[in-house]
């Protein structure tokens, strides 16, 4: 079959002829990709910020059709319209029973198994689901049923982005009415981040990013104000009186804009850090300013949420007109256009390209 291959960390991807699949084993399933979203972090992985087994078949945030269940599977049954989950719950460790299946590491770990070949060698799917290929393997809990009325983009973006985004705001920050928010990062997730505000009724929604193409859209999203990194000290003063903000939202991943969101947060307030950083790259803060501040620096792992119902949430929101997904897909495209859609996202054009199959 067909995908997108990564063969060395820093060099461009290739689409290659070349993969094979294994058939599922006892608790996996085959499933048919129709649509995958291009996250940055798929692109941080070619580039060596987030760690990846090579080859990588990147690709983790996708929707498709089950078309096999391995030994033992009952469900969901072939024909079933699935998003694919790059964390899937077991639904019986101490995390999932404790009420944090996004932390959970167990399912997981049944996929660590390559299921892909490239010629006479295995390869890797990234984050166990490999989706920028036609067709992949995953554990049974990775593929979560939705209607079959559900157009596979809207639910490709729903699978990293979405949940990612509102669920930082609505499950990990919990933001309540009335606050003020400020969001570092508007790409795809950021986006997000800056819809789940809207939705949890923020008065004030400040989106600060580097490139003037991304400010221009994010009002339609429910920013209700914009500013380059430049000026969001002048913006503090103006929109907070001074203070900072109730909740200021880092999704870029650098140490650089994390401390600048946490300068940006009132005593008091939360930082929330939801960019995908490098695990070699420090950020500093003085034990004075932890203790005096009281501000809260919390980390949020595919938005704090629960695939198995999250995923069912969010697109009963876009049902009911209160996300906007149709409109965060900027680009379509196919395999052949993976690489050049990196480098539009790194220069700022998309917001998000979708892969259809």
């Amino acid at each position: 079959m067909r995908g997108v291959v990564l063969r060395e960390v820093g060099r461009p991807v290739e689409v290659s002829d070349e993969l094979t699949l294994r058939p599922p084993g006892p608790g996996q399933v085959r499933v048919r990709l129709r649509a995958a979203g291009v996250c940055h972090s798929d692109l941080s992985m070619c580039d060596g910020t987030l760690p990846a087994q090579l080859p990588l078949v990147p690709g983790h945030e996708g929707a498709g059709e089950v078309v096999e269940l391995g030994p033992g599977v009952s469900g969901p049954p072939v024909g079933t319209h699935v998003i694919l989950s790059w964390i899937p719950p077991c639904g019986s460790c101490f995390f999932c029973l404790g009420g944090q299946p996004n932390l959970c590491t167990a399912a997981r770990a049944s996929t660590a198994a390559p299921t892909l070949r490239l010629g006479d060698g295995p390869a890797h799917a990234a984050l166990g689901v490999g989706c920028f290929a036609e067709e992949t393997v995953v554990d049974a809990r990775a593929a979560v049923p939705i209607p079959d009325d559900v157009p596979f983009d809207v639910a490709a973006v729903v699978g990293c982005a979405v949940l990612t985004g509102v669920g930082a705001v609505i499950n990990t920050a919990r933001v309540r009415p009335g606050s003020s928010v400020a969001v570092i990062g508007c790409g795809g997730v950021g986006i997000n981040v800056i819809q789940g505000a809207a939705l949890a009724g923020a008065a004030t929604v400040l989106a600060v990013d580097r490139l003037s193409a991304k400010l221009e859209a994010v009002r339609l999203f429910g920013a209700t104000h914009t500013a380059t990194p430049d000026g969001l000290a002048d913006a503090v003063k103006e929109l907070t009186e001074g203070r900072g903000f109730d909740y200021a939202f880092e999704v870029v991943g650098r140490a650089a804009t994390i401390r600048q969101a946490w300068d940006a947060t009132r005593r008091g307030g939360a930082t929330v850090v939801v960019g995908a950083g490098s695990f070699s790259e420090q950020v500093t803060f003085t034990a004075g300013e932890l203790f005096a501040g009281e501000r809260r620096l919390l980390g949020c792992v595919y938005g704090s949420g629960d695939v198995r119902t999250d995923f069912v949430r969010m697109l009963r929101l876009w049902r009911a007109g209160r996300l906007d997904l149709d409109g965060l897909i900027s680009t379509r495209i196919t395999l052949d256009g993976v690489g050049e859609a990196f480098t539009a996202m790194t220069s700022g054009r998309v917001i998000r390209s979708l892969v259809t199959f």
